[in-house]
């Protein structure tokens, strides 16, 4: 009845199956939810927006880091949600933390709805990771609805967060969101990967918004937040100390005005096409896009179950001319360590091996074997189809193999799946991925590539 679907694959965790919700194209009010593994009854479900009691945060939440927790990051209390309005942060000092019920509190008026966090998005639909030892689980939430961010000032609390939570209660210990007052479908839902060093318990996030964080994922206190690639302009820092986006209100957005030249685009620096980390060589492997966007906001009226977008795009290569990359990223200094461009978004979630051999996919149906240390092209191989789908290894009889799934579909691939012309269709994909027509055929067919090492 509202448009509420489920996308993301459930995950077992202790005597819980976790899932969640995706719909914040159609102004679902989003969650995720435990269940009981042997009869299915609902253990807890935490919303991502709504009072402290909806979104299961208690007392303790963020107490090491009160400032998550403020009513707003800008001067303009409204998230400068009209032309000319301040983004202008707030030092430490001036913020107002902590609050509570800022899933509601966040979310002023004028709404396009009543009460606008009641329709307000933050979808769970990405991947969820799990720490044994602390009991607690990590994911983000996606963007909040609608795609017009003048119709729903504020900084929009929680859509666009990075969660922990316990196993058990489902109660918040922290979360910080990254993009407050999203302007530009940031989906905030990339996964998140567990790692330590020294003596550190760590968890990265590369995020749609083009920048890649590194959290304590005991307390959520933020060590890193840089950008992965320069063409990001949407925001030129993230201020540690606050956890805000010093945001450029060039590149701000606003109904019936065409904001233009906007990096990332909505496809974000990186999609859901997953990372990989190698204890040998302290490195993650990143598949990424390079494109680019103009983006205007339009009114939109709220129909249960129908899209509700608000939003007109059109998407291009990024200012290197190409619309896609790899690279490696060292998660304790922010930066990338090896990179390099591919013509296409690299759409395929990687994967390294602990002989130093990383795998990833491209749009324009290639897989591909580099090498860890250095980013140097070892091997390719043309599938027969657009990868969209993650690298796996496994052995089998003391021999291992490494298979992908080619295939091409998602967001850049289903303007050309579905014979779309029109460069605003696909939310943007027809005009900037038009090109993919010369490197495969449509519809783009399914196939499992095996290869042995």
């Amino acid at each position: 009845k509202e448009g509420a679907s489920n996308t993301n694959a459930p995950h077992v965790i202790k005597d819980k199956v976790i899932t969640g919700c995706s719909g914040g194209e159609y102004g679902v009010r989003c969650y995720i939810t435990a269940y009981n593994i042997k009869d299915g009854a609902l253990v807890w479900r935490a919303y991502s927006t709504g009072s402290d009691q909806d979104v299961l945060i208690g007392d303790d939440f963020n107490k090491d880091n009160p400032h998550y927790s403020a009513l707003s990051l800008y001067q303009d209390v409204n998230g400068g949600n009209k032309i000319g309005g301040s983004f202008q942060a707030l030092p430490k000092d001036q913020l107002k933390f902590p609050e509570k019920d800022l899933g509601i509190k966040t979310w002023l008026k004028p709404q396009a709805r009543k009460d606008g966090w009641q329709n307000g998005g933050g979808p769970t639909w990405g991947w969820y990771s799990y720490d044994t030892k602390l009991n607690l689980m990590y994911y983000g939430t996606g963007n909040p609805s609608t795609w017009n961010p003048d119709v729903r000032p504020g900084d929009n609390k929680w859509s666009m967060t990075i969660f922990a939570r316990d196993v058990d209660t489902g109660m918040a210990k922290w979360g910080y969101q990254m993009t407050p007052h999203d302007e530009w479908d940031y989906d905030g839902m990339n996964e998140i990967i567990l790692w330590d060093s020294k003596g550190k318990k760590l968890a990265s996030h590369f995020d749609r918004n083009g920048f890649g964080y590194t959290f304590d994922r005991t307390n959520g206190s933020l060590l890193v937040a840089n950008k992965m690639h320069p063409f990001v302009n949407w925001a030129s820092s993230v201020d540690l100390k606050t956890g805000t986006p010093i945001k450029d209100p060039k590149f701000s957005t606003h109904q019936d005005y065409n904001a233009l030249g906007i990096c990332p685009s909505a496809l974000g620096v990186k999609d859901q096409q997953p990372a990989a980390f190698s204890p040998k060589t302290g490195m993650f492997y990143v598949p990424l896009n390079h494109v680019c966007m103009t983006y205007e906001p339009v009114e939109s009226k709220y129909v249960a179950g129908q899209p509700w977008v608000g939003s007109t795009l059109t998407m291009f290569p990024g200012p290197d001319g190409v619309m896609g990359g790899f690279m490696a990223w060292d998660g304790l200094k922010g930066k990338s360590a090896w990179y390099k461009k591919e013509q296409f978004s690299a759409w395929g979630g990687a994967l390294v091996t602990s002989t130093n051999l990383v795998f990833y996919g491209t749009l324009d149906r290639w897989f591909k074997a580099v090498d860890a240390n250095s980013g140097k092209e070892l091997w390719k191989f043309q599938v027969g189809s657009g990868v969209v789908g993650n690298a796996i290894t496994y052995g089998h009889k003391g021999k291992q193999y490494v298979g992908v799934l080619s295939g091409i579909g998602g967001w850049a691939g289903v303007a050309m799946n579905l014979g779309l012309t029109n460069a605003t269709d696909g939310l943007g994909a027809a005009g900037g991925y038009k090109d993919l027509v010369k490197y495969n055929a449509a519809p783009g067919g399914g196939a499992m590539n095996v290869f042995s090492l």
